[in-house]
């Protein structure tokens, strides 16, 4: 019995998730602060040493609340969210240390658009990790692949582990 218990605690978890899973999961879990009903998009920027540098979500400018402008997709510009959000990849950037983005690596759930791609390729970011290409004929997104190639940026679809992850808060207490 003794030799059980201590060969538990000398050997280590076989279960643990990647690196990439770990900070695609992050990018997830700060897409869930999006107040957007339909699209919630979270990214992550890590530097080469595997440490988180920067995180954002889409969501309105710091000050503009939430409840007085709209979050509609259709109709009037002006009466839709798009002249108003502040896209994940932006917002990531924003929250970091500028001067240290150069040679990192975003995760981030939703392929960035063009207006996000000129500001990755500015911060110096080297590479972006995705999970889903929702738009790919789109031209904002055609931009944006075309700026990234010329910019060196790779591009890099994520395989998607087979594992679910949950957070349990109760496990904890």
């Amino acid at each position: 019995m003794e030799d059980s218990v201590m060969a538990e605690q000398t050997t280590k978890r076989e279960d643990s998730i990647s690196w990439d899973a770990y900070f695609m999961s992050v990018a997830i879990l700060s897409s869930l602060r999006s107040k957007d009903p339909n699209t919630q998009v979270g990214a992550c920027i890590v530097n080469e040493g595997n440490r988180i540098v920067g995180i954002g979500y889409n969501g309105f400018p710091a000050g503009c609340h939430d409840d007085e402008l709209p979050w509609g997709r259709e109709g009037n510009y002006l009466d839709t969210k798009y002249p108003y959000v502040c896209h994940a990849e932006i917002n990531a950037i924003l929250n970091s240390d500028l001067g240290r983005m150069s040679n990192c690596r975003m995760f981030v759930n939703l392929f960035p658009c063009n207006e996000c791609a000129k500001m990755i390729i500015q911060a110096g970011i080297k590479r972006i990790i995705y999970i889903n290409d929702k738009y790919p004929d789109d031209e904002k997104f055609i931009a944006s692949r075309r700026m990234f190639k010329l910019a060196g940026v790779q591009m890099i679809k994520m395989s998607v582990p087979d594992q679910k992850i949950e957070i349990d808060f109760s496990r904890f207490l």
